[in-house]
């Protein structure tokens, strides 16, 4: 697995630490809740590992556990940059930014959680996928496809679990792009708006939640200037690859949110992993034990 997937060998002591125990966990969670398909969110900072963890766990569930796996992110119901222009023209102009919560397909997303849940043996559903490199949505005839029955569903993104905040905290600006271009705060209430709607309605599908918690808002700058990195070298000079510039610009959209996250996630979330500056784990605080 760690040769597939180019993990360090670092992976290989964390299988018996981490993984195979988070994976009896989720499996003895599913069986104990009598769920025939079971829906695992996971949470955290961009950068923080959160596909490398998924698709590791895809793996250990699959061939540790035998149950039918198929995982996704929120940034795969991103709407498209169409969609998104059509939005910043009729709520607010920073909403053409994709990120947070307003700019994805929640529709989607409920929907093919509820098919994922009943697909049965011989039926088949698409997964929505979103290049980033291009920040738009990828055609239809590109999208995977997962057969059924699924036994468990990864969900993962850097919003996923998290609550809404209070009226008052949307009061005081957070960055300079809040000061500078949503002085009135009308882009921070919709998103809020969007955050305690329907995005609550989608994560209230999620059966039990992991959150990743990243050491602070620096690692996130840095974590994702490497994720960026590896884009440009994937992509050259494909339009939608962000400079240092630029993306100092697209974090401060989602500060807001991660800030709120990292206070009130760790003790909300079933299972909290607290990550130091080099990705390792340096605590698991367990909220949730098996019931």
């Amino acid at each position: 697995m760690c040769e597939q997937l180019q993990l360090p060998d670092s992976y290989r002591e964390l299988l018996p630490q981490i993984y195979l125990p988070l994976g009896e966990w989720i499996s003895r969670q599913r069986l104990l809740q009598g769920k025939l398909c079971y829906v695992f969110g996971v949470n955290g900072g961009q950068g923080s590992g959160k596909s490398t963890l998924c698709h590791f766990l895809k793996l250990v569930m699959e061939q540790g556990f035998d149950l039918r796996t198929v995982g996704f992110s929120v940034d795969d119901l991103y709407l498209s940059k169409r969609s998104r222009h059509v939005l910043a023209r009729n709520q607010h102009p920073l909403l053409a930014t994709r990120g947070v919560p307003g700019t994805h397909d929640v529709a989607s997303g409920l929907e093919l959680l509820n098919r994922l849940r009943t697909l049965r043996a011989n039926e088949a559903t698409y997964l929505p996928s979103f290049n980033k490199a291009v920040d738009d949505c990828d055609p239809m005839e590109a999208w995977q496809t997962c057969e059924g029955p699924v036994d468990l569903v990864i969900f993962e993104g850097w919003c996923v679990g998290t609550p809404a905040q209070s009226e008052a905290s949307l009061a005081i600006p957070m960055n300079a792009l809040e000061r500078e271009e949503d002085a009135d705060g009308q882009w921070r209430r919709y998103v809020n708006q969007q955050l305690a709607g329907p995005y609550q309605t989608l994560f209230a599908r999620i059966d039990a939640l992991l959150m990743l918690k990243v050491p602070d808002l620096n690692a996130v700058k840095q974590w994702r200037g490497q994720q960026e990195q590896q884009l440009q070298a994937k992509a050259g000079k494909q339009a939608g690859v962000m400079d240092e510039e630029s993306l100092a610009r697209f974090l401060m959209h989602y500060q807001r949110l991660t800030n709120h996250a990292l206070k009130t996630l760790p003790d909300l979330a079933d299972i909290c992993f607290h990550l130091n500056e080099s990705h390792g784990i340096d605590k698991v605080q367990i909220n949730k034990m098996l019931c």
